[in-house]
């Protein structure tokens, strides 16, 4: 039988600063310009920079003032997951919850595989040693979560300061060795424009994701106004991170379609201009930029499933703390465990998977903001901004615009990844929902539960509205889509990256079929909620 669990029981509020707020803000978002260099290269150094100049206006601002706005106005354990809640109800909480929580768990093990391979350039390691290296790495970090906000916040400050001192080095040595321009040229010579752009959109749409993610730790920050005045010192400090040090080292150095993260030129490239050893200097910058994001995330990642099993919508065993600290140790440790297994295989999958998944947080978060803004418009905002419902919208729109764009771009894999990723959060939400009894044991009043489908009223209509929505993409991306954007190329590519020749006409098939199994699923759910749900039903 599911208990009733008060709200944020147990956790402590803490004196955070303003700058420590800032700090571990970078730390989620930024943490360096690292990764930037393959934009140059795959679409041309101009596009890559307007890009940069772009993106925090319509995808990175819009993410920056609705949490601002939202996380002053609900500033509660489970951040965004809470937003959605207020504005859009349980169902697509937990869709928003469920969806970020799991890519996050896909996407922070990378930040480990990723230092460790840094550290390999400067030490010769073989398989052994470098898994050991990372099985350090997580239960040093993990361990350091464990001890709660304040030791996260520390080393956040020391991992922060020290990232962007390497990338304003790097500027300043840019444009003292200027020579050429950062512009020139525009784009990729041998791309069309369009395509110029998918292979950059993705790339800097990560960059500048995860201005959410500070919202998950409101409740232990006893400050609330901290969260949104760091997002607005964050945002154009972040957009600076990445514009300068690019712009400067592609004026000092040129080269750009030899720029890669992976041996290629990069920014430490441009920092030995000044001398030879800051070269290695600069690979343990990109060391402790890595581990400053995975610290960072452990913290952020473990308190959305938190606020969940509080709301009896993931097992009540996640919101156990630690008697020392406060602390949700199980959503940690289990994200430790989870690193310690992932770390040993290929990420290829996994980030296919996960790239849908984290679409879905930032399109309901808007779309919350939008809902809250029309039937809430008098709930207490101490940061509101300075715009009408519509203009909030048109706000917003940008960046719904690019996420179902981004979709597209990401290629064909990814695309189906996403689709097999979806499926779980409605089934999850289902699964969770009848075994732990969600909202409704908290407040059967408030939240009712159909006593025929034993979900809340309107819930199978969702699900079906979710299979419906993707079902259609699926039929454009899979019949209209990929085969005009990858056509002329995608046999060839994805020939290689899988190692099997009809690998691109496989990938089309998969998302065809799975389109034709969602429709399959959407038309049941239809049927069924005709028979089972009220006529009157909302399913936003």
């Amino acid at each position: 039988m599911s208990v009733k669990i008060p709200p944020n029981q147990g956790l402590i509020e803490h004196n955070i600063s303003l700058t420590t707020v800032v700090f571990i803000m970078y730390c989620l978002v930024a943490g360096g310009a690292f990764g930037i260099e393959e934009m140059i290269s795959a679409s041309g150094p101009g596009l890559t920079l307007l890009m940069l100049i772009v993106l925090p206006f319509i995808w990175a601002g819009p993410q920056a003032l609705v949490s601002a706005e939202l996380g002053s106005a609900i500033p509660e354990a489970g951040g965004f997951y809470k937003w959605v809640q207020r504005g859009l109800g349980e169902f697509w909480a937990f869709q928003a919850g469920w969806c970020r929580t799991v890519s996050s768990y896909l996407d922070n093990t990378i930040y480990v595989v990723l230092a460790v391979s840094y550290l390999g350039m400067i030490l010769d390691l073989n398989a052994v040693e470098a898994y050991l290296c990372k099985a350090a790495i997580i239960v040093f970090f993990t361990y350091i979560n464990l001890r709660g906000i304040k030791e996260v916040g520390r080393l956040s400050t020391f991992f922060s300061l020290s990232v962007m001192t390497a990338f304003a080095f790097v500027a300043v040595v840019g444009f003292i060795n200027w020579n050429q321009s950062p512009f020139t040229p525009f784009d990729h010579p041998e791309k069309s424009l369009f395509a110029s752009i998918g292979a950059s959109l993705a790339i800097g749409m990560w960059a500048y994701s995860g201005y959410t993610s500070m919202s998950t730790l409101a409740a232990e920050i006893k400050d609330k106004t901290l969260i949104p005045k760091g997002l607005l010192i964050l945002l154009p400090l972040s957009a600076l991170s990445y514009i300068l040090p690019t712009m400067g080292g592609l004026a000092a150095l040129g080269s750009w379609d030899k720029w890669s993260a992976g041996g290629g030129v990069s920014y430490g490239n441009v920092a030995a201009l000044a001398g030879d050893v800051f070269l290695p200097v600069f690979v343990g910058v990109a060391i402790l930029a890595n581990l400053s994001i995975f610290n960072s995330y452990i913290i952020s990642i473990s308190r959305c499933f938190f606020s969940m099993a509080e709301d009896n919508l993931a097992p009540r065993s996640l919101v156990k703390l630690s008697k020392s600290h406060s602390v949700p140790y199980i959503g940690v440790l289990s994200l430790g465990v989870f690193c310690l297994f992932a770390c040993t295989f290929d990420f290829t999958i996994l980030v296919t998977v996960s790239v849908i998944l984290l679409m879905v947080d930032y399109v309901l978060v808007w779309i919350a903001g939008i809902r809250l803004r029309q039937y809430e418009p008098d709930m207490p905002r101490p940061f509101r901004i300075p715009v009408g419902t519509v203009g909030f919208i048109l706000i917003v729109t940008p960046g719904i615009t690019i996420a179902i764009i981004s979709l597209f771009l990401n290629g064909a894999d990814y695309f189906l990844g996403g689709m097999f990723g979806l499926i779980t959060a409605p089934i999850m939400y289902y699964i969770f929902r009848l075994k732990y009894g969600g909202l409704t044991v908290n407040d059967a009043e408030k939240y009712p539960v159909n006593p025929k489908t034993k979900l809340a009223y309107g819930d199978l209509y969702r699900m079906a509205s979710i299979f419906g929505l993707f079902a259609l993409l699926g039929f454009v991306g899979g019949y209209v889509f990929f085969p005009w954007y990858e056509g002329a190329w995608g046999a060839e590519v994805y020939a290689e990256a899988y190692g099997n020749e009809n690998a691109f006409a496989l990938i089309l098939d998969g998302i065809n079929l799975t389109s034709y199994v969602f429709s399959g699923a959407a038309l049941i759910l239809i049927m069924l909620a005709r028979k089972f749900e009220p006529k009157a039903v909302r399913i936003l």
